[in-house]
């Protein structure tokens, strides 16, 4: 891969964008790189949490490679748009874990500006933590285009009046990591320099459970965030039985009954 890097240890598996010298912004080549990824970490089983981040200290993400957009898709690295509306070739296809099915826990780990299409990924990974000179925006309409699929994805994520005012305003307005942990969307804020082992520390007490009950619990619920109450405790017994291991249970037990504690830190 060219415009992703890759490292596994641990359980863990770091993924970082690594065009830095565009802000990390996605073209096609990007898109195929990271789907591809995704992909082949489904059945990886030596690696049961990711980590993602941006190369540099500039950007995590700054969407879409305007440069990359080609009018029919066929340039090298292009992302083509066609004449009809009902024919268009959506980043978002390609690019987040979900959509990809990787139903294994993501955290992303923001390095510095997320904005436009940055959303796609941030809206598809688990638990987002942030360094604390992180910013969000969205210039889509400021540049006359609509932020469609980034506004739906964040939807949820956000409070409802946060998400109208970070869409509409544009480019005029930036969140800071601090006021996007307020709000919910972060769910910690570290110094740049400590942004990694806040990472790993996160993604190791996630990967030290049993992959089976963690996968299950991540379907669970997403599956009520992305259909609602009813569906999802419908199909929660399905999810208790296909994430329910005999063998990790009695291990569990006999950890719980041997008095042995997990060491915990308070947030």
């Amino acid at each position: 891969m060219e415009t992703v890097t890759y490292t596994a240890a641990d359980g863990i598996g770091w993924v970082t964008l690594n065009r830095p010298d565009v802000m990390n912004a996605f073209n096609g080549q990007m898109l195929d790189e990271l789907s591809a990824l995704w992909r082949s970490l489904r059945t990886d089983d030596d690696v049961r949490v990711i980590v993602l981040t941006g190369a540099g200290d500039r950007a995590f993400c700054t969407g879409l490679d305007r440069t990359s957009i080609v009018g029919d898709g066929t340039a090298e690295g292009g992302i083509g748009f066609t004449s009809s509306p009902f024919h268009q070739d959506d980043p978002g296809a390609r690019l987040g874990p979900k959509t990809n099915d990787l139903w294994k826990p993501v955290i992303a780990a923001v390095n510095g500006m997320a904005c436009g299409g940055a959303f796609y990924l941030l809206g598809e990974c688990d638990i987002l933590i942030a360094a604390e000179e992180a910013t969000f925006f969205d210039p889509h309409v400021t540049y006359g285009m609509p932020a469609s699929y980034e506004s739906i994805l964040l939807v949820g994520r956000m409070p409802i009046g946060e998400v109208l005012r970070m869409q509409l305003t544009g480019a005029n307005e930036r969140l800071s990591a601090k006021r996007a942990y307020e709000m919910g969307m972060v769910s910690e804020v570290v110094p740049r320099g400590d942004l990694h082992a806040a990472a790993e520390q996160l993604a190791a007490s996630i990967a030290s459970s049993p992959t089976i009950a963690v996968q299950a619990t991540l379907k669970a619920i997403w599956t009520a965030y992305e259909h609602g109450r009813r569906v999802a405790l419908d199909q929660g017994y399905a999810f208790a039985y296909l994430g329910t291991d005999l063998e990790m249970l009695r291990e569990g037990q006999g950890q719980f009954t041997g008095g042995k504690r997990k060491e915990w830190r308070l947030r």
